[in-house]
């Protein structure tokens, strides 16, 4: 059969951003110098400035920490956050871009901060923005200051301080929190409305008002009485509180008045996640804690916490409060006097690859093997930077798999020499070298590839997106060559701690730089200078990166690494099923008119990608690289099989462009209908695949079935499936002794040294012979 054509299209991606997002923004561009190399193993990076840096505001780009105050955390500085842009300015050189925490927005002001509860979306044609719109001013009486900084920041919070020499004014605001907490200098606590206050209560230490359409509770220490005069809610205090009330009835809010007070005496002050992955459990345990400090006279009774509904889907212990909140993400249930709470998330496990149960025998295999006698160059690499390199890395890693499978050494042994030459030479850094290196700029805290893309150097995007590829090419070609392993994993290593840090004691790099903790995914922007917040398209290039850490740490026996990454991925594949694929249909707006979205930005969704307008590459983009660290994607075959069906409704018929990545993600929801696309129509390959990988994913999972979700492994290196003839239990070993892998159902599979096997409905066993 012949499905493929030489031909190639390719993917021109871009950031778009607006003329208007460019005002004040300076290069930062240096020229090469004499590199000063620090030796890492046998590898090495460079740490002198040998291409374009950081950039945004004047400012900002004189001096990272220009928005920092002298008391902040000496810690490097958090990007690609919900707040970065308080921070890390580029298109407001003075205050900052929006800042969707949920189930409240802000926008600094020079007198103040703005806060805003959205409960209505703008929807347009392709997008839906729960857009920021003030309901109330928070300010002290005569500030007028030039600008915003950050004192602070803990896991989820950050800590904006106003100074005009005169009035100064310090809040505290972050995910999930409700309530924002304020110390004033210099005048009075001072709230603006939106047109005149309309009262609901007024007691000594508190007042209700509703502003914008939203309730809102101002609480001041017992005693302190609030005043109002048209627009203006003020009280003579250096402490206060404001807190947006849920979507209740009357008399809900009115029950909740006396908790949403005693936590609006006791502020947060410091937030921290902790995580543990549970093999045996095929689950991720992560606790939330909340650190508050009451005001003098005041007792501690806990806070009040907004879910996202990828934490209360699997909240343990705790009973929500009545009521919910409105968000871009769903509605958020209430926790109210809490210190922390607990989730448990399932870990679905990841594959090597899926196993050749088809293409193992027979005509399938004949017609595999035909497929890969075509690929004269594993690598096919398109462009030289990080990005692409790191695409040319997993077009090859496929192709090791695969062969690897077959038996077939010789074509395995070639993509691996290719594999290990490439990362050894972005590996290795010699004075004076400017490309195919990696630079450490310890003003940003960030390890920068040169040449990077689409701003991963000037804007510090994407670091998730590229290194994972490494990553998962290292850890391919580690379970081949041990020794390598061990002399350039340290490099490895500073690939991961850049993007996403799972060692709170380093000082290099910040804590999960690219992951919000809270929110539960990725964000791709560093700067976050957006009006709708920060976004991300590619959330499966994400996970690329959280199973790679799995397997990394899997085949380097590094269990920190391993259960950094089983944290993310299954945390993200929770968030990522609901917030991109609406699997409960309970996200997006009821009058989006789409099933799914190809970007999350922080106020909504948008059926759109920073680089096409076209149907297919708006789906495509958040399922590939398709690879057996994203079965995931196939946890729900029905959404699969809306989503494709939905996908050409708008294209108006099949598609035509990136038709291999969009069958193999249908191959996860209609294994058999995906085979009968692949076996009818010629196509031109996607940039990061070849017709052999398309191939061997469909046939097989058409054979395997879909995803069983309802048994795990006691190894991260394992699924179930369920197809026709049953179901197919498969594990990967990616080390170097034999294992046994347990399923919660009591089947039992023997796994040799790094060997994939199958059993049950299909079998199969092959790989892991040595090169």
């Amino acid at each position: 059969m012949t499905f493929w054509n030489s031909a190639r299209r390719r993917r021109t991606a871009r950031i778009a951003v607006p003329a208007l997002l460019l005002a004040g923004i300076v290069s930062a561009t240096a020229p090469p110098a004499s590199a000063d190399v620090v030796d890492v193993g046998s590898g090495s990076y460079t740490t002198d400035p040998v291409g374009p840096t950081p950039e945004g505001c004047a400012a900002v780009t004189a001096d990272a920490r220009a928005f920092v105050t002298p008391d902040a955390p000496s810690t490097p500085l958090p990007t690609n956050d919900w707040w970065s842009s308080l921070a890390y300015k580029f298109s407001d050189c003075r205050f900052s871009t929006p800042l969707h925490a949920h189930p409240a927005s802000f926008k600094p002001t020079n007198t103040g901060l703005g806060i805003g509860y959205t409960t209505e979306p703008t929807l347009s044609t392709n997008e839906y923005h729960y857009a920021y719109s003030q309901d109330v001013l928070a300010g002290v009486s005569g500030l007028s200051a030039q600008d915003v900084k950050v004192a602070d920041w803990t896991d989820w919070t950050v800590t904006p301080v106003w100074d005009d020499g005169q009035q100064t004014l310090r809040a505290t605001i972050g995910h999930g929190l409700p309530i924002s907490w304020f110390e004033a200098t210099g005048g009075d606590a001072q709230l603006t409305t939106q047109g005149p206050a309309s009262v609901w209560l007024d007691e000594p230490g508190r007042i209700g008002f509703t502003s914008g359409g939203s309730d809102y509770l101002a609480v001041a220490p017992e005693g302190v009485s609030w005043g109002v005069r048209g627009r203006s809610v003020t009280a003579p205090t250096q402490r206060y509180a404001v807190a947006v009330m849920p979507d209740v009835s009357t008399a809900q809010r009115d029950a909740l008045v006396d908790d949403y007070t005693a936590a609006g005496r006791a502020p947060v002050t410091s937030t921290r996640m902790d995580y543990s992955y549970d093999e045996a459990a095929g689950q991720v345990t992560t606790t939330y804690t909340f650190e508050t400090t009451p005001w003098p006279g005041a007792t501690d009774a806990g806070t009040v916490a907004a879910l996202y509904p990828h934490q209360s889907a699997y909240l343990q212990g705790a009973t929500p409060a009545t009521g919910t909140y409105t968000s871009a993400r769903g509605d958020m249930t209430v926790l109210t006097g809490v210190d922390s709470f607990t989730t448990a998330t399932p870990f679905g496990g990841v594959l090597t690859e899926v196993p050749a149960v088809a293409t193992g025998t027979g005509a399938e295999q004949a017609e595999l093997e035909a497929l890969l006698d075509q690929i004269s160059d594993p690598l096919d690499l398109q462009r030289t930077d990080t990005y692409w390199t790191g695409k040319a890395l997993g077009r090859a890693t496929r192709v090791i798999e695969i062969a690897d499978q077959l038996g077939r050494t010789q074509q395995r042994d070639e993509a691996l020499a290719s594999v290990r030459s490439v990362l050894t030479e972005w590996f290795t850094a010699t004075p004076g070298k400017t490309e195919q290196v990696f630079g450490y700029d310890a003003e940003w805290g960030t390890l920068i590839g040169y040449p990077g893309s689409y701003g991963s150097d000037t804007e510090l995007n994407d670091h998730h997106f590229h290194y994972g590829y490494y990553i998962a090419a290292a850890a391919t070609l580690a379970r081949f060559d041990p020794q390598w392993a061990a002399d350039y994993g340290g490099m490895v290593d500073l690939l991961i701690r850049d993007a996403n840090n799972y060692d709170r004691t380093e000082t290099r790099f910040p804590y999960l730089r690219d992951f919000d903790i809270y929110a539960g995914h990725d964000w791709a922007s560093g700067h976050a200078g957006f009006n709708a917040g920060n976004n991300q398209e590619s959330s499966s290039e994400g996970m690329n990166f959280a199973g790679a850490l799995v397997q990394w740490g899997e085949a380097t026996s590094d269990t920190a690494v391993r259960d950094a990454g089983a944290y993310l991925y299954a945390t993200q594949a929770a968030a990522i099923e609901r917030y991109w694929f609406d699997t409960e249909g309970t996200t997006y707006p009821d009058a989006f008119g789409h099933p799914v979205v190809g970007m999350v930005w922080g106020d909504g969704g948008a059926y759109a990608t920073w680089f096409s307008g076209e149907a297919e590459m708006i789906q495509g983009i958040n399922t590939l690289p398709i690879t057996g660290s994203h079965l995931y994607l196939g946890t729900s075959p029905e959404t699969v099989r809306a989503s494709y069906d939905h996908l050409e409704q708008v294209n108006g018929g099949p598609p035509t462009v990136w038709q291999d990545i969009l069958w193999q993600y249908l191959a996860l929801g209609d294994g058999d209908r995906a085979l009968s696309l692949l076996q009818s129509t010629t196509f031109t390959p996607e940039e990061g695949e070849t017709p052999a990988h398309t191939y061997h994913w469909i046939a097989n999972l058409a054979a395997l079935g879909t995803v069983a979700t309802d048994v795990h492994a006691d190894d991260p290196m394992a699924a179930a499936f369920d197809g026709t003839g049953g179901r197919t239990y498969v594990a990967s070993n990616v080390t170097a002794t034999d294992q046994t892998v347990t399923f919660s159902d009591g089947t039992v599979v023997d796994v040799p040294a790094g060997q994939v096997v199958a059993t049950g409905a299909r079998s199969f066993s092959g790989g892991g012979s040595t090169p």
